[in-house]
C-alpha cells in the first residue's frame, strides 16, 4: 500500500546523524542504504518514498493510517504537526547532544513524569532524538514459549490469534454461496465481528448472511434469490476477547466472470506467400484472466512450431505465411476457470496469394523450401514487441516472462542474452521454441538489460528490454506473540523490505496506536514496540501493517504477562529402562512463568548433576553419555521459580546388553544331510528375549524341513535352495544383536563334507594372463584367467588400477566382482593412462597382485565436475583465503588441469574479479572486515572448461569485536549462583561470527575477616546470541567482580563495564581433618580443624554417633558443640561396640557437608559371643552418670569399680550401668530409662549397646586367671573330701554320673547339694540385647569335659579313684560355636 506523506520542512542535521547512527548498527534496511538526505516535501505529499530509498522511510513516520493511501500532508494530526514543530528547530547543538544520547543509559518509561498527550509533547525530547534513543537499545530478553499440551493451552489466558481466513483475493464462483473464512482461537474463546468497505458490517440484518457457530466465517446463502455482485466489496474480521483485539487481513471478494464474445463477421484474411502474419485473439476480460489456445473449427488442435505459434497475449503469429497455411481456418478460444466453459470465437480464414499455385508437399522440408516456391528471402524483423527497446517491470517473487516473435525467411531463431552477466541458469529457461525467456522466482540480482537476437542466414535483429525488478512487502521480521512474565522486558519488531521501502505502522486491538491509551510501559521506535516492565495490564494484540504501492502485509502479535507456578509437562514416575554402556537422555518437560530453573538430583540426594558424566540441555533434559551400573536409580528434576516449585521422577533401570556369544559358522554341506546352525545369546534375564532368522537378508520361513530351537536352527535334507547366508537376530525390546553364516551346499558328485573339511585350505593363486579388448573412449573389457583356489572357493575380485600422471606407481581400487566372474567392462575416465591387476579373494584372504595388464590412455574431454569442500575463510581481518579439495586424476579428464576462482560481495553488483591457480588455494587480499563474498570454482584443462560451479558463500578475516554488552544485570539467585541478563552488541561491532558471550569473575573477597581467598579469574561462556545465563559454583558469602565480553572467531572484545555483587551466607564445607583416636579401651578422642570454606558465620558443630557390631546399629546420640570447640572425648561403656561417627558444621543457614570416621577395631576383637558372668562390683569411687543432648537416649547410672583380683589384669576402672530396658522394632522404638540423666565433666559414657554379643570371655586374661583360681579351690575341696570320706562320712552320689547337672534339674531331696543355679538370672551390670531378651549365662558342662579320658572312677563306696585334668575351655579349641563358658560350679556338682 502507499505509504502516507509527512509534513513538509527540513531536519536535515539530525536526520542525518540519526541515520549515521542507524547504518553503523544495521537497524534495518539493506546493506549499504546509509545515506539520508532530508525526504522531499513533495514526494511525501503525493503518497510516494522520497528517493533515494533510506533505512526509515522518513514520511511513514508521520501519522500514518490503517489502510488508506497517503492524504497529503493537510491530513496529520495536531499532535503530528507539533512533532515536526519541534524537530525543525533542531540544530548541530542537538546533534551533538544525539552523540552524547547514544552512550546514555536510558532511563525506564516510569521515571518519566506523565501527564496529558500535549504537556508530554512538550516536556519530552524531539521525537527524532527519542527514535533514535530507542533504536540504539539492544535486543530485549526472550519471551516464554506456551507448550502445545492441551490441558495448559486451555488453563492459560490468552488473547486471540487468527487461525484460518481466507486470501486477499477472494475470487468465488457466482453459482455457489459464498464463503469467507475467518477462524480464531484464545481463552476465553473470542468473538467475531466483520466490516465492509470500512464499515460495520449488520449480519443480523441481512437474512442471506449467517456466520458459522464457534467461528467468524460468513456464509451468504443464494438458494432463496439475490445476486452475488451485490456483496463485492472489501471485508475485515476482528476476533475479540478481554484480553485484546485480532485482524484478520482485509479480504476482496469478486464475482468470477466470463463474459460472452461479442459477435462479428470476418473476412478472409488475405496475404501474400512468405509475409508475416498476425491473427489477434482479443479474448473478453474475464475474472480471472481465461486461457487461450487455437483450434480449427472442427476442433482439430493447430500445429505450431517456430515459424507458427502462439504468443504470450493470446495472438497467432505466422513468421512466415505459406501456401499449406490454407487447408485449415483458425479459431481463439478461451477456457474459463470458474465456470469450467471454453466459448470460441468466429474462425478466421486464410487466402494465400502465391506464384506457385501447386502445393507440392515434397518441398515442405526441402532445405530451399521458400527459394523453390519462388518466395524471396528477406533479413529478420520483429512482430512483438515492436521497435529494438522495450521495457517491462516484475514484482520480486514472480515469474519473469520476456517474449520476442521475429519475422523473416527462412523463419529466424531466437537467441537470448543478457548484458554483464550470464542468464540465472537454475532459474531461466526457454519456451514456445526459444521466443520466450521465462525466469522464475524473481529476485533483484534478476533486473538489467535482456536482448533477444534473431537470425537467419540474410541477417539479424536485435531487441533489448529493460526489466525492472519491483517488491511488494516481504517480511524480514515478521512480529511473533510475546509471552512474558511480571516485571520482564521484550519487545515487538516488525521489519519488512520491498521497492519502493514500505511504510510500517502500528495498531493495537485494531485501533491506531496514536490514539490507544498511553502505556508507561511501552515505547514505539520505528519499526520496533519496546516492553519494560510489563504488567497484566499490559495484554493486547498488536498488529503491524507495512504497505507499498504494490501491496501490503499484515501481522498480529500478542503480548500476555503471565504468572504461572512451575509445573511437569510429562507423566509423573516414568521407568526409562537402557542397555549398558549406552548413551540416554531423561527428559522432564515444564512450563511456569518466569521460566524456572531446573536441576537434577539422584537418588533424593547430591548436588546438581551437571558435569562430567552428565550433561543438562537448556530445555531441562537430562543427557548420560555412557550408562553404568551405578547410574541405576531414580533421578529427580526440580523446576523452581518465585511463585513455587515442581518436581518429577525417573526411574532408571541398567540393562545387560544382548550378546551372540556363540556364533553360527560357516558350513559346506552335502545334499541330503543334516545342518545345525548355533546360536547362543547371553542377555538381561528381565527382558524377553526373541531369537529369529533370517535368509540372505529376508525372513526365514520355517518349513517341514526346519526346526528353530532357542540356541540353534536345524535344516534336515540340506537342499540346494537352502544354500545362502543365513543370519542370527537376536532382539530384546531394548536391543539387538546379529551373527552371519554362509552354507554352501555340494551336489551328490562334489567331494563329500569331510574330506572337503579335511584338506587343507588356503589363499588362492594370483589370476594371470590379464587382457584388454573392446577398447572404447570410457570403456574397456578386461579379461583374466584365475588361479587355483586351494581349497576355498574364490568369493571376488577386486580390480585396481595405476596411472602414471598424478600419483604415479599407486594402485587405486576400480571394482569389485563376484568369484564367478572372470571379464569384466571397465568404466573409464578420460585423460587417463591406465594400467589394471586384479586381485583373488576367498574365505582364508587374498592372492598376491597379478602382473600388470598394458597400458590404455583414454582421450580427453572437458571437466565433467568441479572442486569439491570450497571454503573461504580470513587467516588475517584484511584477507580471504579460499581453498578446495582438487581433484584427483580421475576427474581431470585432460592435462594442465587447472582452476578458475571468482569472487565477489555478496549482495552487490559487482562485476567478478576471478584469477587462474593451479594449486588449491587462493589468499584475497585488502578485503573489508568479516563481509560475506560469493565464491566461485570452476576446473579447467586444455579440452575446455568444467560445469558452471555452485556459489558458495565465504568470509573474509574477523577483527577483535568493538563493542562490549551493555546494560548488565546480575539477580542473585542463591548463595552459590546468579543470573545475568544483558543486551546484544550491533552486529557490525562483532566484526566476526559471534561466538558467545563470556563472563570473567573473580573472588574479591570473603564476608569473613583475616580469611584469605583466591583471586584467580574464572569465566563462563553463553554460546550464540542469548541474553541471559546463570553463573554457578560460586562460594558463598564472599564479594565478586564480573566483566563481560563478546567474542567471536578472533577473541575478546573489550570489557564492559565492572560489576560488583556479592553472594549471600550459604552452609559450610566438610570439617577438615576429622580424627578418631583411641588410647585405650574405655575412652576415644575426637579432634577436628574448621571447615575450609565456612561459607559464612559458623554457628556450632553437630556431632551424631551411633554404635554398631557388625550388620546391627544402636540407638543414634546427637551433640551439639560451640563454634571454637574442636575437640570432645568420650568414654565407653562397652569395650565391644564400635562407633560410627558424623560431624558436621553449620552456619544459619544450615547444616554443611558432612564427614564419618569410624572408631578403631580394638586389637584382641573377635566374634560376638555371650557376655561372661560379672564379678560383683566393688564400690572405690563416687557413682557419676551419663549427660545426653538426646532426648530419647537411655540414661545410665555408672559405678567406678576396680577389680584387683586377678594378677594378670591391670587395676581398671570399669564402667557399667544399671539394667535399662529398651524394646525395638521395625516400625517403633520404646526406651525406659530408670534413672535421669546427669552430666560429667568433659566426657562422655555412653550406654551399652549389646549384652548378647560380648567378644569370647574365654580369651580374656582375667577369664583365665579366674578359672585357675576356680581349678584350685576344687582341688582343695577335693582333697578335703578325701579326708572326709575316709573318716567315715557318706555322700549320696547320683545314679548316673556320666550326665552332667543343668540348672534345670530339680532339687536332690536326699540331702545332696540344695543348688540353685545363680548364672540363670541376669548378673549386675548386664543389659538386654537388641531383641528384648535376656541371654542366660549358664554352662551345662560337667568334670567329664575336663578330664582326658572318658568317664570319672569311683569306689564302691562312691569315693573318687581317678586323676582330674583341668581341660582347655571348648571356645578356645573349637571356635566361636558356643557363646558360654564353663560352670565351675557344676564342675563342683558332678562330684556329689
Amino acid at each position: 500500500m502507499p505509504g502516507t506523506s509527512r509534513p513538509p520542512g527540513d531536519a536535515h542535521g539530525l536526520v542525518s546523524a540519526l541515520m549515521r547512527r542507524l547504518a553503523a548498527r544495521g537497524v534495518a534496511g539493506d546493506a549499504g542504504e546509509v545515506a539520508a538526505p532530508a525526504a522531499d516535501s513533495t514526494d511525501c505529499a503525493q503518497g510516494q518514498t522520497p528517493s533515494p530509498p533510506r533505512l526509515i522511510d522518513l514520511c511513514a513516520v508521520w501519522d500514518p493510517g490503517v489502510f488508506l493511501p497517503a492524504a497529503g500532508w493537510k491530513r496529520a494530526s495536531g499532535f503530528a504537526r507539533r512533532r515536526l514543530n519541534e524537530a525543525e528547530t533542531l540544530n548541530s547543538v542537538q546533534e551533538a547532544q544525539l552523540e552524547q544520547l547514544e552512550t546514555a543509559r536510558p532511563r525506564r518509561p516510569g521515571s518519566r513524569e506523565r501527564g496529558p498527550e500535549l504537556r508530554m509533547a512538550r516536556q519530552q525530547p524531539p521525537p527524532w532524538v527519542h527514535t533514535a534513543f530507542l533504536l540504539c537499545l539492544l535486543s530485549l530478553s526472550g519471551a516464554i514459549e506456551i507448550p502445545m499440551d492441551p490441558s495448559i493451552q486451555n488453563e492459560l489466558s490468552q488473547p486471540p490469534t487468527i487461525t484460518k481466513q481466507s486470501v486477499k483475493d477472494h475470487i468465488v464462483d457466482p453459482r455457489d454461496n459464498i464463503l469467507i473464512e475467518c477462524e480464531a482461537k484464545g481463552n476465553p474463546a473470542p468473538s467475531f465481528h466483520w466490516t465492509r468497505n470500512s464499515r460495520f458490517f449488520n449480519i443480523a440484518k441481512d437474512p442471506r448472511v449467517s456466520m458459522r457457530r464457534r467461528s467468524g466465517t460468513l456464509v451468504i446463502d443464494f438458494r432463496s434469490g439475490g445476486r452475488p455482485e451485490e456483496y463485492e466489496g472489501e471485508y475485515q474480521c476482528f476476533a475479540r476477547n478481554k484480553f485484546g483485539t485480532a485482524l484478520s487481513n482485509r479480504i476482496r471478494l469478486q464475482v468470477s466472470k466470463s463474459p460472452l464474445w461479442p459477435k462479428e463477421n470476418l473476412d478472409p484474411v488475405v496475404v501474400q506467400e512468405g509475409a508475416p502474419l498476425t491473427l489477434q485473439c482479443n479474448p473478453p476480460p474475464g475474472l480471472p484472466s481465461p486461457v487461450i489456445f487455437w483450434m480449427s473449427s472442427s476442433m482439430e488442435p493447430i500445429t505450431q512450431d517456430k515459424r507458427v505459434s502462439q504468443g504470450h497475449n493470446g495472438d497467432l503469429y505466422f513468421s512466415n505465411v505459406m501456401l499449406q497455411d490454407m487447408q485449415t481456418d483458425y479459431s481463439c478460444n478461451a477456457r474459463f476457470h470458474f465456470t469450467h466453459t471454453i466459448q470460441q470465437k468466429n474462425a478466421f480464414t486464410l487466402k494465400v496469394l502465391t506464384n506457385n499455385p501447386y502445393n507440392d508437399s515434397s518441398l515442405r522440408n526441402h532445405p530451399d523450401m521458400y527459394s523453390a516456391r519462388g518466395v524471396a528471402e528477406r533479413t529478420p524483423s520483429f512482430m512483438y514487441p515492436q521497435g529494438t527497446a522495450s521495457s517491462q517491470m516484475v514484482l520480486r517473487g514472480m515469474d519473469l516472462v520476456l517474449e520476442c516473435i521475429a519475422s523473416g525467411v527462412p523463419t529466424p531463431d531466437i537467441a537470448w542474452y543478457k548484458k554483464g552477466g550470464d542468464l540465472p541458469s537454475d532459474k531461466a529457461k526457454f519456451e514456445n521454441f526459444n521466443k520466450a525467456l521465462r525466469i522464475t522466482n524473481v529476485s533483484e540480482e534478476d533486473s538489467g538489460e535482456y536482448f533477444c537476437l534473431a537470425s537467419n542466414k540474410m541477417g539479424s535483429i536485435r531487441h533489448t528490454i529493460s526489466v525492472r525488478v519491483k517488491a511488494a512487502p516481504y517480511w524480514l521480521d515478521e512480529p511473533k506473540n510475546l509471552i512474558l512474565a511480571p516485571g520482564e522486558d521484550g519487545r515487538l519488531v516488525c521489519r519488512a523490505n520491498g521497492n519502493p521501502k514500505p511504510t510500517v505502522q502500528w495498531m493495537v486491538n485494531g485501533e491506531p496506536l496514536q490514539s490507544a491509551p498511553p502505556n508507561p510501559n511501552r515505547e514505539v521506535a520505528g519499526d520496533t514496540i519496546i516492553f519494560r516492565d510489563t504488567q497484566i495490564s499490559s495484554r493486547a494484540v498488536y498488529q503491524c501493517n507495512t504497505s507499498n504501492e504494490h501491496g501490503y502485509l499484515l501481522a498480529n502479535a500478542f503480548v500476555s504477562v503471565l504468572d504461572v507456578p512451575p509445573r511437569m509437562l510429562s507423566p509423573r514416575n516414568q521407568l526409562i529402562r537402557v542397555i549398558l554402556y549406552n548413551r540416554t537422555r531423561l527428559d522432564c518437560p515444564f512450563f511456569g512463568s518466569p521460566i524456572p530453573t531446573l536441576r537434577w538430583f539422584k537418588n533424593g540426594q547430591g548436588s546438581n548433576l551437571d558435569g562430567g558424566n552428565y550433561h543438562v540441555y537448556e530445555n531441562g533434559s537430562l543427557e548420560i553419555k555412557m550408562i553404568r551400573k551405578e547410574d541405576q536409580g531414580i533421578y529427580t528434576c526440580v523446576a523452581t521459580n518465585i511463585l513455587g516449585k515442581a518436581e518429577n521422577q525417573v526411574r532408571l533401570e541398567v540393562k545387560d546388553p544382548t550378546r551372540i556369544y556363540r556364533m553360527p559358522e560357516d558350513q559346506v554341506a552335502k545334499r541330503g544331510t543334516t545342518v545345525q546352525l548355533e546360536c547362543r545369546v547371553k542377555h538381561d534375564p528381565s527382558l524377553k528375549l526373541t531369537v529369529s532368522w533370517l535368509k540372505d537378508d529376508e525372513p526365514l520361513y520355517i518349513g517341514n524341513r526346519m526346526k528353530k530351537e532357542d540356541d540353534s536352527l536345524t535344516i534336515f535334507g540340506v537342499a540346494e535352495r537352502d544354500q545362502g547366508s543365513y543370519t542370527c537376530v537376536a532382539s530384546t525390546e531394548l536391543d539387538q544383536d546379529l551373527a552371519k553364516a554362509h552354507l554352501t551346499v555340494l551336489a551328490d558328485q562334489a567331494t563329500p563334507t569331510n574330506r572337503l573339511a579335511a584338506l587343507p585350505k588356503g589363499r588362492p593363486d594370483r589370476p594371470r594372463d590379464l587382457e584388454l579388448t573392446d577398447l572404447a573412449e570410457r570403456s574397456v573389457r578386461l579379461t583374466w584367467i584365475p588361479g587355483d583356489d586351494n581349497n576355498s572357493p574364490i568369493t571376488d575380485y577386486v580390480v585396481q588400477f595405476e596411472e602414471d600422471q598424478f600419483q604415479p606407481g599407486v594402485w587405486h581400487d576400480h571394482s569389485k566382482f563376484p568369484g564367478s566372474v572372470n571379464s569384466a567392462v571397465l568404466q573409464l575416465s578420460p585423460y587417463v593412462n591406465y594400467q589394471f591387476r586384479v586381485i583373488a579373494i576367498n574365505e582364508v584372504g587374498s592372492s598376491h597382485p597379478s602382473l600388470p595388464s598394458e597400458r590404455y590412455r583414454t582421450s580427453g574431454a572437458p571437466p565433467e565436475s568441479n572442486p569439491t569442500d570450497v571454503k573461504g575463510e580470513g587467516t588475517r581481518k584484511n584477507n580471504m583465503e579460499i581453498t578446495w579439495t582438487p581433484m584427483n586424476a580421475t576427474s581431470a579428464f585432460g592435462p594442465n588441469l587447472r582452476y578458475i576462482v571468482k569472487w565477489r560481495r555478496r549482495e552487490t553488483r559487482e562485476t567478478w574479479n576471478n584469477v587462474t591457480v593451479w594449486g588449491s588455494r587462493y589468499v584475497v587480499g585488502q578485503t573489508p572486515v568479516y563481509v560475506p563474498y560469493e565464491i566461485r570454482v570452476q576446473a579447467e584443462n586444455d579440452f575446455g572448461k568444467g560445469p558452471e560451479p555452485d556459489t558458495v558463500i565465504g568470509y573474509s578475516g574477523e577483527d577483535y569485536p568493538r563493542a562490549a554488552p551493555t546494560d548488565v544485570k546480575i539477580r542473585v539467585l542463591n548463595s552459590t549462583a546468579i543470573s545475568l541478563q544483558w543486551n546484544r552488541v550491533y552486529p557490525d561491532t562483532v566484526q566476526g561470527q559471534l561466538r558467545e558471550y563470556r563472563a570473567y569473575f573473580w573472588r574479591e573477597s570473603s564476608l569473613l575477616k583475616n580469611l584469605w581467598v583466591s583471586q584467580k579469574r574464572q569465566q563462563a561462556s553463553f554460546p550464540g546470541d542469548r541474553l541471559r545465563g546463570v553463573v554457578s559454583r560460586l562460594f558463598p558469602y564472599s564479594n565478586y567482580k564480573l566483566e563481560m565480553v563478546v567474542v567471536n572467531g578472533r577473541g575478546d572484545g573489550p570489557r564492559s563495564e565492572t560489576k560488583e555483587f556479592t553472594t549471600p551466607e550459604g552452609v559450610p564445607s566438610a570439617p577438615r581433618r576429622f580424627r578418631v583416636r583411641q588410647p585405650n579401651l574405655e575412652t576415644i578422642n575426637l579432634e577436628w580443624d574448621h571447615p575450609e570454606h565456612p561459607n559464612g558465620i559458623l554457628t556450632g558443630y553437630i556431632l551424631k554417633y551411633v554404635p554398631f557390631n557388625g550388620t546391627k546399629l544402636g540407638k543414634q546420640i546427637v551433640e551439639n558443640f560451640s563454634p571454637n570447640q574442636t575437640k570432645f572425648t568420650m568414654q565407653r561403656a562397652d569395650p565391644v561396640s564400635r562407633y560410627r561417627f558424623t560431624l558436621s558444621a553449620r552456619t544459619q543457614v544450615g547444616s554443611g557437608e558432612a564427614v564419618t570416621e569410624e572408631s578403631p577395631a580394638p586389637p584382641n576383637e573377635a566374634t560376638p559371643t555371650a557376655a561372661p558372668p560379672t564379678l560383683p562390683p566393688t564400690p572405690v569411687g563416687a557413682t557419676g552418670t551419663v549427660s545426653s543432648t538426646d532426648a530419647t537416649a537411655t540414661a545410665a547410672t555408672t559405678e567406678a569399680t576396680t577389680v584387683p583380683t586377678i594378677p594378670s589384669v591391670a587395676p581398671t576402672t570399669i564402667a557399667t550401668t544399671t539394667v535399662a530396658t529398651t524394646t525395638t522394632t521395625a516400625a517403633t522404638t520404646t526406651t525406659t530409662t530408670e534413672r535421669p540423666p546427669t552430666t560429667t565433666s568433659g566426657t562422655k559414657i555412653p550406654e551399652s549397646a549389646y549384652t548378647n554379643n560380648q567378644a569370647d570371655i574365654a580369651t580374656q586374661g582375667w577369664f583365665i586367671g579366674l578359672m585357675c583360681a576356680i581349678a584350685l579351690l576344687v582341688l582343695i575341696l577335693l582333697i578335703v573330701c578325701f579326708i572326709k570320706r575316709s573318716r567315715g562320712g557318706k555322700y549320696p552320689v547320683r545314679e548316673k554320673k556320666d550326665v552332667p547337672l543343668g540348672p534345670e534339674d530339680p532339687k536332690e531331696e536326699d540331702g545332696s547339694f540344695d543348688y540353685s543355679d545363680e548364672d540363670n538370672k541376669p548378673l549386675q551390670g548386664s543389659q538386654t540385647s537388641l531383641d528384648g531378651t535376656i541371654k542366660q549365662q549358664e554352662s551345662d558342662d560337667s568334670l567329664v569335659d575336663y578330664g582326658e579320658g572318658g568317664e570319672g572312677q569311683f569306689n564302691e563306696d562312691g569315693s573318687f579313684i581317678g586323676q582330674y585334668t583341668v581341660k582347655k575351655d571348648k571356645e578356645e579349641t573349637e571356635g566361636n560355636e558356643s557363646s558360654e563358658a564353663t560352670s565351675p560350679v557344676n564342675a563342683i556338682y558332678s562330684l556329689a
